[in-house]
């Protein structure tokens, strides 16, 4: 058996202008090709001028004001079609991409696609160290934003919240969940099927805790994207 983390991944982010998958806009994306061995053999980065202003709270998280998006980023409807053509080859070659919480990087990706009339892959196959980490460790007390993970597993990460920096850290956190956790450890395929199955559970355990508070409430559980 041929396990993911011994053979060649890329790993995906983007950083934006809200928290909303449906509505938010790129602003900035980042995509890292590793070896079997770890090792980097592609990297591509890209600045977008998304066509709205960028809200202040997400320029505190991200550091891309408006005004820098606009006199250095490029068309969104560019950034897209670029961003949708790497991750395309690769799914095509069948190499798995990470990325942590996918389902909020690949909704924005496919609505930022109807958005401007780009055509954005299928994600198959996808790594989400969110929904592993939630699975293989699933009592574990505190928080599962990246930057908590890192430290859990003892990952460097600096310069939390940029696109280059995270994708190196979706990485480092993945290949220690497949060291510490050898269910982890299978073809890429077969553990993204598990991860459709682990991601609906585990919304659907957190909208039982809500609900009793908020008979309301709704966890969205489609994984690795959103449908539209």
């Amino acid at each position: 058996m041929n396990s993911w983390h011994m053979c060649p991944r890329a790993a995906f982010d983007l950083e934006t202008t809200g928290r909303d998958p449906l509505t938010a806009r790129i602003v900035t994306a980042s995509i890292i090709l590793v070896d079997g061995r770890g090792e980097v053999q592609e990297h591509h980065e890209w600045l977008a001028d998304p066509g709205v202003d960028i809200p202040p709270e997400a320029t505190a998280v991200h550091g891309i004001a408006s005004q820098t998006a606009q006199a250095y980023g490029s068309p969104a409807s560019r950034v897209v079609s670029q961003i949708a053509g790497v991750l395309l080859g690769f799914f095509r070659d069948r190499i798995p991409v990470l990325a942590f919480n996918a389902r909020y990087d690949f909704t924005v990706l496919a609505r930022e696609g109807v958005r401007h009339g780009v055509g954005t892959p299928n994600p198959f196959p996808v790594l989400d160290p969110y929904v592993m980490d939630k699975h293989a460790d699933r009592f574990r007390p505190g928080k599962r934003t990246l930057t908590a993970m890192c430290a859990h597993y003892g990952v460097p990460l600096e310069n939390a919240h940029t696109s280059a920096a995270d994708v190196l850290a979706t990485l480092g956190v993945a290949a220690v969940l497949a060291e510490r956790f050898p269910h982890l450890r299978k073809p890429a395929s077969e553990l993204h099927e598990f991860q459709m199955t682990w991601a609906l559970r585990q919304a659907e355990s957190f909208q039982e805790y809500l609900r009793r508070s908020n008979p309301e409430a709704v966890v969205e559980g489609q994984w690795p994207a959103i449908a539209s």
